[in-house]
């Protein structure tokens, strides 16, 4: 819902950057990121060389805003060498300003090999690393095809305090096949004593296109996993890690700036095979794009081969303009609406282009079902709200 005035955005949201390194030892059967096997060794150069292309044509867009922070996803990028990531910021300093205390994010598979690199990664500048341990069951991991054992990723988590990572979040799912509370709550125990500064705690899902989706292997019914959740949430909250999105979990002082920036509908331009972007257009953007008051979406081509030889050229991107005001308000509240801290009527104003009054009726409708709190300039989810959220965006 919302009315039909056109969008105008006083100011801009703060800005992210994205980098996107597709490739893995294996294709996790879960797994549903643009992400593709290792055949021989990684064409590291021709792959930096070609972000580094894409990040060129994208420096318009950031609209002359110093970067917040930066997230290194894949794939596994620790596949890629210390000195590949050292070049790769390098030449990303170069052509953006990051800001001060810029969160610069690398996720790690816990395999042997690529732990050895934990020391290179943060002299080469990444302050945060982000471990894809997902259970500490060998059993577990077996079940998801994971490549590593439980005991190499305890070791993982202790190898990133000893190279000097004062922000490291571990991965962890639950749900898994024939999973149960005990086991469950048995990894977060685990998790806890390797004392992360974040807990990354999801729900298995079977996404569509995975292998999991075409051959589904017995899960836990619905209600071991509400027993899950709500003993799992409470271990958390007396572990000191408090929840911030549906399935984020953080010490004080440690959320994720990234993902935050993700959810509260901020910007961010996204580089490499697959990735996305997303960048809000003021006035200001006319002089130089031509355009001005529109959001766009940028998605990079998905082959890496492909990517490598178009990237910076507008052969490698396609474009969606986010023009009605009722979808960018969809959009947000979609991001919004996780954080059970909620949302304050600025962001909304300043990322949507328009007044929260805008969507009166679809609010006070949510209030009245009581999945939100409406407040004059803030509008909060209740427990109630977070766990009905696809019913609650329906009213947008």
């Amino acid at each position: 819902m919302g009315d039909n005035s056109p969008m105008r955005f006083a100011t801009l949201p703060p800005l992210s950057l994205y980098v996107h390194l597709p490739w893995c030892l294996r294709k996790c059967p879960y797994c549903d990121f643009n992400s593709y096997e290792a055949r021989g060794a990684l064409p590291e150069d021709a792959y930096v060389d070609a972000l580094l292309r894409d990040l060129d044509a994208e420096i318009p867009y950031a609209q002359g805003r110093a970067v917040q922070s930066v997230f290194i996803g894949g794939g596994t990028p620790s596949l890629f060498s210390g000195r590949a990531i050292d070049r790769l910021l390098v030449g990303i300093r170069a052509r953006l300003p990051l800001t001060a205390h810029a969160e610069i994010t690398l996720e790690a598979n816990p395999g042997a090999a690529e732990a050895e690199r934990f020391a290179e990664y943060r002299d080469a500048g990444v302050n945060r690393l982000s471990i894809g341990v997902q259970s500490f069951r060998d059993s577990q991991l077996k079940a998801l095809g994971r490549v590593h054992s439980a005991a190499e990723a305890v070791r993982a988590a202790e190898l990133a305090r000893r190279a000097g990572f004062d922000d490291v979040n571990l991965d962890l799912m639950y749900g898994l096949p024939g999973d149960d509370p005990d086991g469950a709550l048995a990894d977060l125990k685990t998790a806890a004593a390797l004392e992360p500064t974040h807990l990354s705690w999801y729900e298995l899902t079977l996404e569509p296109g995975t292998a999991f989706h075409r051959h589904p292997p017995p899960r836990p019914d619905e209600d071991v996993v509400l027993e899950i959740e709500s003993r799992g949430r409470e271990r958390l909250a007396a572990a000191g890690f408090g929840r911030y999105e549906v399935s984020a979990y953080a010490r004080p002082g440690h959320r994720c700036v990234h993902n935050l920036n993700y959810w509260q509908f901020g910007d961010y331009l996204g580089i490499g095979a697959g990735a996305h972007g997303k960048v809000t257009l003021g006035s200001d953007a006319s002089r130089e794009l031509g355009e001005s008051h529109v959001i766009l979406r940028r998605a990079k081509t998905r082959n890496p081969r492909t990517y490598m030889e178009t990237a910076g050229s507008p052969a490698a991107v396609t474009v969606e303009r986010i023009e009605e005001p009722r979808q960018a308000v969809l959009e947000f509240m979609m991001n919004a609406l996780r954080l059970p801290d909620g949302v304050d009527a600025d962001s909304f104003e300043q990322r949507t282009g328009q007044s929260l009054a805008a969507v009166h009726e679809p609010l006070a409708e949510a209030e009245r079902r009581g999945w939100l709190r409406v407040e004059p300039r803030r509008v909060t989810p209740t427990a109630d709200g977070l766990r009905s959220l696809n019913r609650l965006l329906q009213l947008f």
